[in-house]
């Protein structure tokens, strides 16, 4: 009987591994074997180079590391000003307000929308010669801000990265308020019997029981953002002269720019493990949290 239930479980976890190992295993073992290789991804001839791809990506690939730094200012954008506008109106969408249910679909409607429609929208926007935003400035009577904001190297990447943030908050107002409703009310009444006010119950009851949420929002917003290339693209395009490129674009940059499949699979290989090293950091980093 003892094997027959183990065997049970076995059965019923087997789907789920049978699909981890056909979609991410196999391909990620076969991305890293071609990117052992040179080759343009049309003609079947490869040329076996080893471990020359990943050389080339650690000491000769400037804009491959300039990538990842946009990405990682993108991500630390979206980390403070997208999560943090996300919980604050979280907050209020929880409390007994008119017209909450109204602010929640509201809310939600820019992580639906098409992220070509959104990127071409906010270029049109955001054009340094008759874009809305110059104009509204100009008639406020700041002419002096005007700028190229997305043809300027000093404003593009951060002009981008707001707009990913306002585009991306969305998903952590939901997982927020999910968490939010799931704290039971009669903590925060036990709270104010014993005399405690508003500030002391966020402080002490709040914040430790969303700490696991903000975790998760945390994890889904660094993997979310570090791959993000179809707003950018539709926005920028990577320029100008790489200030907005993402390892994304770059990665297809490779693929389909230069015809170097095999090391596009090492820049993907490569990607794929800093991800990885990031979400665990970050899972270590939560459980220290949570046991402190």
């Amino acid at each position: 009987m003892r094997f027959k239930a183990t065997l049970e479980n076995y059965v019923f976890v087997l789907p789920a591994v049978l699909i981890f190992l056909i979609f991410y295993v196999i391909p990620f073992i076969w991305v890293f074997q071609l990117g052992l290789f040179d080759w343009d991804g049309i003609l079947p001839t490869k040329t076996f180079v080893g471990l020359d791809n990943f050389k080339e990506i650690f000491f000769q690939d400037k804009i491959w590391w300039q990538s990842m730094l946009n990405a990682g200012w993108i991500t630390f954008i979206a980390l403070t000003l997208q999560n943090a506008v996300a919980f604050l109106l979280a907050m209020a969408c929880n409390r007994e307000i008119k017209l909450k249910h109204f602010y929640r679909l509201i809310f939600f409607i820019p992580p639906v929308l098409s992220e070509v429609v959104v990127g071409l929208v906010w270029q049109w926007i955001l054009d340094g010669n008759y874009g809305l935003l110059n104009g509204w400035l100009v008639q406020l009577g700041l002419p002096n801000l005007v700028r190229n904001w997305l043809s300027d190297p000093n404003t593009a990447l951060t002009t981008v990265a707001i707009v990913h943030s306002w585009k991306g908050f969305g998903w952590g107002f939901l997982i927020f308020l999910a968490g939010l409703q799931t704290i039971p009310r009669e903590f925060y009444e036990a709270a104010r019997v014993d005399g405690a006010n508003a500030w002391d119950s966020f402080r002490k009851i709040t914040i430790p029981l969303m700490v696991p949420v903000a975790v998760l929002v945390a994890i889904l917003t660094v993997l979310g953002t570090m791959q993000a290339f179809v707003l950018i693209t539709a926005m920028t395009g990577g320029g100008p002269a790489y200030h907005t490129q993402v390892p994304v674009l770059r990665i297809l940059a490779s693929m389909r720019g230069s015809s170097r499949f095999g090391y596009a699979c090492a820049q993907g290989i490569n990607f794929g493990l800093i991800l990885m090293a990031i979400s665990f950091i970050q899972y270590r980093f939560s459980r220290k949290a949570r046991n402190t």
